[in-house]
């Protein structure tokens, strides 16, 4: 596929424009809760600044829940950006009062242009609506896609001690990770059972990755499991027991003064609370105050948490994850412009292979690695087309039968669904080339009319085909249906009488197959121009049965002419 059609590629589903996005950078693990407030109050800063950008609110941490294991170096930033033209709250673009120079008239009365009036910061209230005017862009002239907005973002959030991200958007967030448990639509899980090597392994996939053409370098991100500080108190036996202490009874000195422990619940009307009581926060937030922590002893004597304990400083786990009984790290990437998503995690494959088998990578034992996303979804939407597909064509092909109930009739008209089908994809191809409809009409570009860009081979793309096989012997079933009654009335016995009967009855089917045609490429051509929800995944599915019709329209000629083949073959053979 990618060599007979360059530049489409296979995904699962078209991506959907939510009209925002979720930039999910992380934080080196060791830095603490003031620098990472610092740091989310910084990006939400440059974020707010961009032009295009209607809103930006970040935050760090979680709720208290498990179904929110976020580390507090892990920031999510809900960008809202603005649609490119001005739309009404019926969601179509709105146009407003210009002058004789294309400048827009505020209610104030001044004249000013859309460039202008960016800087200016105007708002649509301020703008004078009038269905004669024109389109009012919120976007810098720079700016032609959301994409550009979100390398904007990544250009401003460069912040020494913070990763990049991989462009996501909220709803397709939690919808990956839900399905995979990463932040990424893309990414490699590494299994084992030292958390140790999973770090190293996956440190190692990270800096292949950034070298695999088709990943973004900057969003390739391993997880650094290993680099939280801790605080290990290790209680010295010979010290507590020259004191009459147990280990139970300091750890629980330790438990309540730090951590808090439940005393009690007090009751307030049918609601109950628990009451914790540990040492207030400037007594415990310094290993040097912990040292003085007093714990009681047998002989009534305060015995400083210090001359019992010696604190040590590790570096340990932020978080442990396991999968299927092993412990696990994720590897996440994000693919380039231009790329699928399967096609680059094919690449990725391919180039980690062949580092292993060159022995550049080496595979620690005990350490085993897959990759995982949203294109496994892909993968497994590719197994049930591979039936669903050949099983509708079956039916197609029945339902003909019954109606011409013979095979080689049948299969005469069936061809049309091959021709349709090769236009579907010549159609897919069309969009993705810049040359294609790039000229304008009445002042509107036409590939920016009908939204065209490149188009990858997703579900949404396969039901479009699947629309089209059954109406792609529509002008076949119209065209032979009437042969047939031409035959049947005239009955020719020569070659010459069968090719004259597929003229007039072909001629008299022009018409109505082209009108067929017809009405189905102008019923698709407001899906194809659409901008409204939804436009995402109708677009795609509409383009395949767009283009298959356009093409669809040679089965006029193609089935009179199988039609006149087969005719006349079987006048030859009574002869004889």
């Amino acid at each position: 596929m990618r060599h007979t059609f360059p530049g489409v590629g296979k995904e699962f589903m078209p991506s959907l424009d939510e009209g925002s996005f979720l930039l999910m950078p992380s934080a080196m693990p060791h830095s603490g809760v003031e620098e990472n407030t610092r740091i989310v109050q910084l990006l939400d800063m440059r974020l707010a600044a961009i032009p295009e950008v209607d809103l930006a609110v970040g935050k760090i941490g979680r709720v208290e829940s498990a179904l929110d294991p976020a580390p507090i170096s892990m920031y999510e930033n809900v960008i809202n950006y603005k649609p490119e033209f001005v739309i009404n709250e019926k969601g179509h673009r709105e146009t407003f009062k210009t002058d004789e120079e294309g400048k827009f008239i505020l209610v104030s009365g001044d004249a000013i242009s859309n460039e202008e009036g960016l800087l200016l910061n105007i708002h649509a209230d301020q703008l004078i609506v009038d269905k004669k005017g024109q389109y009012y862009r919120n976007w810098r002239p720079h700016i032609k896609s959301p994409d550009d907005i979100w390398n904007e973002i990544i250009s401003v959030t460069k912040i020494p001690g913070v990763t990049s991200a991989p462009k996501l958007q909220p709803i397709e967030t939690r919808l990956v990770m839900l399905q995979t448990g990463m932040r990424a639509p893309m990414g490699i899980k590494v299994y084992g059972h030292d958390l140790f090597q999973i770090e190293r392994f996956g440190l190692e996939l990270e800096k292949i990755l950034k070298q695999v053409p088709s990943v973004k370098g900057e969003a390739a991100f391993a997880d650094r499991i290993e680099g939280k500080p801790y605080i290990n108190l290790r209680i010295n036996r010979d010290a507590i027991a020259r004191y009459g202490l147990s280990v139970e009874q300091v750890q629980q000195s330790i438990e309540s003064a730090i951590g808090g422990m439940k005393i009690t619940t007090t009751l307030d009307g049918r609601e109950r609370y628990p009451v914790r009581v540990r040492y207030p926060r400037e007594l415990r937030d310094d290993p040097d105050k912990i040292k003085k922590i007093s714990v009681p002893t047998p002989a009534g004597v305060q015995v400083p948490l210090g001359d019992l304990v010696t604190i040590e400083y590790l570096r340990g786990p932020q978080m442990i994850k396991s999968e299927d009984t092993f412990l696990v790290g994720y590897v996440l990437f994000d693919k380039k412009d231009g790329f699928a998503e399967v096609d680059v995690v094919n690449e990725a494959q391919r180039f980690i292979q062949e580092k292993i088998n060159s022995g550049e990578l080496i595979v620690p034992s005990g350490i085993s690695y897959k990759f995982s996303g949203s294109y496994e979804n892909q993968l497994r939407a590719t197994k049930r087309l591979a039936i669903v597909i050949p099983v509708s064509l079956v039916i197609i092909f029945l339902l003909l039968y019954f109606q011409f109930k013979t095979i080689i009739a049948s299969s005469i008209h069936f061809s049309g669904v091959f021709v349709a089908f090769a236009g579907g994809f010549i159609m897919i191809w069309l969009y993705g080339q810049g040359w294609f409809m790039n000229f304008d009409v009445a002042g509107v570009n036409l590939r920016d009319l009908f939204q065209m860009g490149t188009i990858n081979l997703s579900v949404a793309v396969w039901v479009g085909f699947i629309a089209l096989f059954g109406i792609a012997t529509d002008d076949g079933v119209i065209m032979g249906t009437y042969i047939h009654q031409v035959f049947e009335e005239r009955k020719p016995s020569t070659v010459a009488e069968v090719r004259e009967a597929v003229l007039i009855a072909g001629r008299k089917r022009v018409r109505p197959a082209m009108m067929t045609a017809a009405t189905t490429l102008i019923a698709l051509i407001p899906v194809l121009t659409s901008t409204g929800k939804g436009s995402d995944i109708m677009g795609p599915m509409a383009i395949p049965t767009f283009g298959g019709m356009a093409i669809q329209i040679m089965t006029i000629f193609v089935v009179p002419v199988l039609q006149s083949v087969w005719r006349e073959t079987v006048v030859k053979r009574n002869k004889i």
